[in-house]
């Protein structure tokens, strides 16, 4: 997940504007990825950027809203354009979400995607995709998208079913039995006591229905409970969260009478006239069993709860999915200058390593109708990375939304703001102070092998002390399907001599001291008339250092470099992992293998790696001519220079084999920052190789 945020790890123009390269006036860069990928997903404050520019394979598409034609004047309703290939519901502007366009057509590309805005002003934007090696087991073949084709229309179909029960029932359409099981009852849940709904055997199976409903006087009160899932009798739950934050909202508090305070595709809260009802289709396999219990709120007991589950047999392989998790955090005196965590894996249910899936969040972010800490971003860490995969440019952003939502509720299929007052003195009871949001990932998910990391920035300098809650949404198996398998120091004599390292011109030995991307390097001064937060006697002293550089070193070639590198040889394929100075630009090079010791002629091309942009960029934010202002490029470079990239090596080229060499071929891209500008110095730098071997997870039902 690339985006448009502020390199120096503060919230410049709230993370807008800060684009990889210029091409032309009206083509400034902020995406350019190369390989065989899937963009799933594009968001942007309001219609800024409009016309965007999606160049496919070096084919140029326009694409824009409504508008775009006077961006000086809001519209009551507006759409993507051309519209019959961005329609509804895979795409909303901000008439709706009350703040982002939103785009989750899908954008297949077979070589290279670079995205691109002609206008910069409040040019925020964040993307989601997906690269693929060759081979790779896919649904649909990727081919290239044409401009031309519309989505399909079971796709549209699905989206709109939102809101209502979206699992499989007795039958399919086609009339064949699917095996379906339908259990339901009524319960009353004690204050504070622990009640057992229901325990499911006939596995291996999927839960793909769970419901409640309750009166709907009692609905706050049972929002406030806790809701737990046990799969196959493990030592922890792997469900464990307050049911409404479970339920994609902070309340059940309805203070507007909405029909749905969450109108989702994996789940929805629909108020009726007398009753509220609960549900969750994520599709939930167990291969035991499944104990779902519920634990009554603090205060107050609830009688007549209705509920009801379905379930579905599973005949595939325990290793082909993961256990569903809900993984619940509070957070209630954010830590100055670090982010919240949302989920460790390597922490929760008992620690580990896990493989599978982010599939999204569910969170509180202010109880006392606070918004400007929605200018935290997301950063997200997958298998042991030190740079974010996935950076955002702030949390009502991630949510769906944009300024705040402009203080106001909506709810879409994956990601809405259903609760919270747009001021504090609008609220007429506690309950309305309090301001949730929900984001799901469906094709956008974001798989990983052995850990995940989730963060958030709590404020735009990790400077708010608002009190969160969040529920983590994910798949995993408590077994890693990555494993790291080999790694070289570039510069350590030892090191590089066991793996043979060798390079043409590969520049001496250099020792860099310097940061990753994590955040603010130092506090932000602390008002002295704010209590310290949770009765601490004192904050950490203003501008204290939060994170200290360190020293790497490596070297850089203009060349190529080999090196050999260990395997598992029942892999599945590599993912390569460098460490390296992001001072140099638009690093490229073409990938070759070959097994150790192997001649010239064997060596088999694996593809291009790429990293588009460097520590360096430009800001263009033309606040004084405003809408369609001209760019006015400010470079900036910023202190962290040590970054992670990952390369996937195709299995054809890795099974069988305990150990490959491999060959990284530079290829200058040659592209300056601005137009005009000198290119300045070219290399691909590589401090540390790290070799990661796909397995099948070794998990047994």
């Amino acid at each position: 997940m690339r985006s448009t945020y502020d390199r120096a790890g503060g919230n410049e123009t709230a993370d807008a504007s800060h684009f990889l390269y210029q091409v032309a006036e009206d083509f400034n860069v902020a995406l350019d990825v190369e390989g065989k990928g899937v963009l799933y997903f594009v968001r942007t404050n309001h219609w800024h950027g409009s016309p965007w520019h999606y160049e496919v394979d070096g084919v140029d598409h326009i694409v824009q809203e409504t508008t775009t034609a006077d961006p000086t004047k809001k519209l009551r309703h507006s759409v993507f354009l051309p519209e019959d290939l961005f329609p509804n519901p895979l795409t909303w502007t901000y008439s709706v979400t009350k703040g982002a366009d939103l785009m989750w057509v899908p954008i297949p590309f077979e070589n290279r995607l670079r995205l691109a805005y002609s206008r910069t002003f409040y040019g925020t934007g964040y993307y989601i995709y997906h690269l693929y090696t060759r081979g790779a087991s896919l649904s649909l073949p990727v081919r290239a998208w044409d401009g031309k084709t519309p989505p399909g229309a079971d796709v549209l179909e699905l989206l709109r079913a939102a809101g209502t029960d979206i699992a499989p029932k007795a039958k399919s359409r086609q009339g064949r039995k699917l095996g379906i099981r339908e259990f339901a009852g009524t319960l009353d849940l004690p204050a504070r006591k622990l009640v057992a709904v229901t325990g499911l055997d006939g596995a291996p199976a999927m839960l793909r229905a769970l419901e409640f409903s309750v009166p709907r006087t009692q609905a706050t009160a049972f929002g406030k409970g806790t809701i737990r899932i046990t799969w196959d009798g493990r030592e922890h739950p792997s469900v464990d969260a307050p049911i409404a934050l479970f339920f994609g909202t902070g309340t059940l508090h309805n203070r507007n009478n909405e029909e749905f305070l969450v109108k989702a595709l994996p789940v929805h809260v629909r108020f009726g006239d007398d009753q509220v009802h609960l549900a969750c289709y994520f599709p939930m396999p167990f291969f035991r069993s499944a104990d779902i219990e519920l634990v009554g709120n603090e205060e107050q007991g609830i009688d007549g709860i209705e509920w009801r589950v379905r379930t579905q047999p599973y005949g595939n392989p325990a290793h082909h999915v993961g256990y569903f998790h809900a993984t619940y955090r509070d957070h209630p005196n954010p830590r100055p200058g670090r982010d919240n965590v949302f989920l460790d894996t390597g922490e929760t249910e008992g620690g580990g390593e896990w493989s599978g899936s982010f599939v999204g969040t569910s969170f509180i972010f202010s109880d006392q109708a606070v918004l400007n800490t929605l200018e935290g971003d997301p950063r997200f860490f997958f298998d042991d990375s030190q740079t974010p995969q996935a950076y955002g440019t702030g949390t009502e952003e991630w949510g769906g939304g944009g300024d705040y939502w402009g203080g106001r509720n909506m709810t879409l299929p994956l990601a809405g703001h259903p609760v919270g007052v747009r001021r504090p003195e609008n609220a007429k009871d506690p309950e309305e102070l309090i301001q949730s949001a929900y984001r799901f990932l469906l094709a956008d998910l974001m798989p990983f092998g052995k850990r995940a990391v989730i963060r958030f920035e709590h404020g735009g300098l990790n400077d708010s002390r608002e009190h969160y809650q969040s529920v983590t949404y994910w798949y995993g198996l408590p077994a890693a399907s990555l494993v790291l398998t080999d790694e070289l120091d570039i510069g350590d004599e030892a090191s590089e001599r066991a793996h043979e390292y060798a390079s043409p011109d590969a520049s001496a030995p250099y020792t860099l001291v310097s940061r990753y991307e994590w955040g603010v390097d130092h506090l932000a001064p602390v008002p002295q008339d704010q209590p310290a937060p949770g009765g601490e006697a004192a904050l950490p002293a203003s501008g204290e250092e939060v994170y200290p550089a360190h020293a790497e070193t490596g070297r850089h070639t203009t060349t190529f470099s080999e090196f050999t590198l260990k395997l598992d040889s029942s892999n599945l394929g590599v993912l390569l992992r460098r460490t390296l100075d992001y001072q140099y630009p638009n690093q490229r090079a073409r990938v070759y293998v070959a097994a150790p010791g192997a001649g010239e002629s064997d060596w088999e091309e694996a593809g291009i790696w790429y990293l588009a942009g460097s520590n360096t960029c430009y800001h263009s934010y033309p606040r004084e001519e405003g809408e369609l202002g001209k760019s006015n490029p400010v470079v900036q470079t910023s202190n962290r220079r040590f970054r992670d990239d990952e390369f996937l090596l195709p299995r054809d080229l890795t099974r069988n084999r305990a150990a490959i060499r491999l060959r990284v071929e530079f290829m200058p891209a040659n592209i300056p920052l601005l137009p005009g500008r000198e290119l300045g110095e070219q290399a691909w730098s590589e401090i540390r190789y790290k070799a990661y071997c796909y397995v099948v997870p070794p998990f047994e039902s």
